[in-house]
């Protein structure tokens, strides 16, 4: 029996979001994942693509440019209308041709994912558990690296009463 053979998550994620997203208009997952690298953590924090309108290609004709279509929270649509220049030639810079001509802005609700809950340190207990584990090593760094890691492992077990 042939065992399958391990990918990244991120060779997977076009191939599961694809069909939706080419749906919305966008080639690839990559400026809807890529967002924030591309406008920066502050205005994505306030906007997010929602599709991109592409024109219909007349024979021959060169394709024209892509109407990018925003969500904007309510307040922050001024900012990203003075904004949109600079937000399509970041877009375009991106794919490396002009495939963005116009920004469209509509107002609603951003979502935001949850804030983290900060991990708890582990135990003393754990960490000697881990120290006895590791044992001891030529490389100092490395076996620091396994006792913070196999401490960790060992606080997320459920303890036994």
């Amino acid at each position: 029996m042939k065992q399958p053979s391990l990918r990244p998550l991120s060779d997977l994620i076009d191939e599961a979001l694809g069909p939706v997203l080419a749906a919305q208009g966008f080639a690839a997952s990559d400026i809807v994942t890529g967002w924030p690298e591309i406008v920066g953590e502050t205005l994505a924090s306030h906007c997010e693509p929602i599709k991109i309108s592409w024109p219909r290609r007349i024979g021959d004709a060169p394709p024209e440019p892509a109407t990018l279509i925003l969500r904007v929270e309510g307040a922050f649509a001024l900012e990203i209308q003075h904004q949109a220049p600079v937000l399509m030639e970041r877009v375009n810079t991106r794919y490396g041709w002009r495939c963005i001509g116009k920004i469209v802005i509509k107002q609603g609700p951003v979502r935001k994912d949850p804030p983290r809950k900060p991990r708890p340190a582990p135990s003393a207990e754990a960490i000697a558990e881990a120290e006895r584990t590791v044992g001891t090593m030529a490389d100092e760094g490395l076996r620091e690296a396994l006792v913070r890691l196999g401490s960790g492992i060992l606080s997320d077990r459920p303890t036994q009463s």
